[in-house]
């Protein structure tokens, strides 16, 4: 193994939670990076991790964070990352537009890397459902989700991310239907509609259709488990500590 000077030291924001655990047993079984510790407000845990409520309070410093917590934990991490010039990689979803601009700004002084999802495949099928679109341009488009009933956000970032993926290749000549409860009136072509699913454990399902008058496509992404997501932010955080300061997806890292 080599020694802790070799290692890349990583930490891990909202360690205690589901992702954020998965990718703190993956970098403990890796021999070139060191697991320094985690962020979370739940400190009082049995996991073997070094867990701190305060970054400041950390042992070390470390080399790259990988963020998969909540919207305001991740912003309220951003001036530690700035002035400590760490790499962020951003897993975390959920953000305002004026979170999502604090992000992007914070990216003029460190490298950050964000993504709804860290599935490759997932980044694959956002670039065929983009090719798709264009070849049937009159077809109706829906996107249907299906995640754990713990989940808080609706729709799923990866939905958002696979629409936003067809409306860029449509000179963003879509626009996006959340909640057709309150509406009375046919179905605009070019709308992007969302259905979301909650409910047990389901780690991520994502269809997306393409309705013609007499024949319907669908593509279909299922999630079996969350080592997928926690592989790819492991790559992503690789990735980023060759990068200097900007703005990176996984259209950066594939």
């Amino acid at each position: 193994m080599k020694g802790d000077i070799n290692m890349i030291k990583v930490l891990v924001n909202g360690i205690c939670g589901k992702m954020g655990n998965e990718v703190a047993k993956l970098i403990s079984e890796r021999e070139d990076m060191k697991l320094i510790g985690g962020l979370d407000p739940q400190t009082n845990t049995n996991l073997p991790f070094h867990i701190s409520s305060n970054i400041h309070s950390l042992p070390e410093i470390p080399n790259v964070i990988i963020d998969f917590s909540t919207p305001e934990s991740t912003i309220s991490l951003l001036p530690y990352c700035i002035c400590q010039s760490i790499p962020l990689v951003i897993a975390t979803t959920g953000f305002t537009q004026e979170q999502q601009d604090t992000i992007i700004n914070a990216s003029l002084q460190i490298p950050i890397f964000q993504s709804s999802n860290m599935s490759y495949q997932i980044s694959l099928i956002s670039q065929l459902i983009a090719e798709l679109s264009l070849k049937l341009p009159e077809a109706n488009i829906e996107i249907v989700e299906t995640h754990h009933n713990q989940k808080k956000d609706s729709p799923s970032g990866t939905a958002l991310l696979l629409a936003d993926s067809i409306n860029h290749a449509n000179s963003y000549g879509y626009t996006y239907e959340l909640n057709r409860m309150q509406k009375r009136e046919k179905r605009n072509p070019k709308e992007i509609g969302f259905s979301s699913i909650r409910g047990g454990n389901i780690v991520g399902e994502h269809s997306i259709f393409f309705f013609s008058p007499y024949e319907t496509l669908e593509v279909k992404h299922t999630a079996h488990s969350r080592v997928i997501f926690a592989e790819g932010a492991i790559k992503a955080a690789k990735f980023l500590l060759n990068q200097k300061a900007g703005y990176y997806t996984m259209k950066n890292l594939m």
